[in-house]
């Protein structure tokens, strides 16, 4: 039996001994080629948990939107109503237009015939001044207003009458011709002018109670504006129906309308207050 030798006990109990570790370094001049043996795996690092993402923090602007109040969803519909009162807010506020008929509504379509010579207010231009209460200083009476626009005043030059209106006007009485010598245009078809007797009244009403500034209000100027110039003026009916005229209306309105009552198509002189 064939002894094993004693340096290849001792390696093997060397080994035996050192566990699954490599094997020891032949001794010099030992040819027995070494045993292989298997690595020990390296051991893998410990896994590390990713840390957590920090928020970032909101802008001032957001942070703000964030903690303000928000509107409860009851008042969205309250909210949605104020277009609605807004607008007849708007209605409530607006002045209502004045709705204009009968002799004024007349006398403003042909009133753009005589704003060129007494300015488009009645300041004032080549005729006189009617505006601000000047043409009821020279008229108090419409009647002596009408007659003086149906002749103009060359018919009262022509007459010899040396003033027409107030004779004791505030500031002194009107002479024909006496403004810049320029006349006062006839406007009754008697005399060739242009207008009817209707719409003469219709222009002196607006000039009267548009421009001139009576109030149809006040006592001085209720009566005349209820019987010539308010919507429901039957003398302006009759006049524009052709039931009556200038020379006529004395007659047919003696009950309603007191002295002086007469508009005559012939100049006259005025004597009465």
């Amino acid at each position: 039996m064939t002894e094993i030798p004693e340096h290849l006990l001792k390696r093997s109990r060397d080994r035996r001994a050192g566990g699954s570790g490599d094997a020891a370094p032949a001794a010099s001049g030992d040819s027995t080629p070494a045993v292989p043996t298997a690595a020990t795996p390296a051991k893998s690092a410990p896994k590390t948990e990713p840390a957590p993402k920090v928020a970032k923090p909101d802008s001032p602007v957001v942070a703000a939107a964030r903690a303000r109040r928000k509107i409860p969803f009851w008042a969205m519909a309250t909210l949605s109503l104020l277009p609605v009162w807004g607008f007849l807010y708007y209605l409530a506020i607006k002045p209502s237009e004045k709705v204009v008929e009968g002799p004024i509504a007349k006398g403003i379509e042909v009133w753009g015939g005589c704003a060129g010579c007494h300015g488009g207010a009645g300041q004032g231009g080549a005729g006189r001044i009617l505006y601000q209460g000047e043409v009821l200083k020279t008229f108090p009476h419409i009647e002596d207003m009408l007659n003086f626009v149906y002749t103009g005043s060359q018919a009262y030059a022509s007459a010899g009458i040396k003033v027409y209106g107030d004779p004791d006007r505030e500031g002194g009485a009107h002479a024909p011709l006496s403004y810049n010598g320029n006349p006062m245009p006839q406007q009754g078809e008697k005399y060739g002018g242009g207008l009817t007797e209707y719409e003469i009244l219709g222009v002196v009403c607006h000039i009267r109670y548009d421009l001139a500034g009576a109030d149809p209000k006040d006592e001085k100027w209720a009566a005349e504006y209820e019987h010539w110039c308010s919507p429901e003026s039957e003398i302006f009916a009759a006049l524009e129906g052709g039931a009556t005229s200038f020379d006529k209306i004395a007659d047919d309105f003696k009950a309603m309308m007191p002295p002086p009552n007469a508009v005559g198509v012939d100049p006259r002189e005025t004597t009465a207050k």
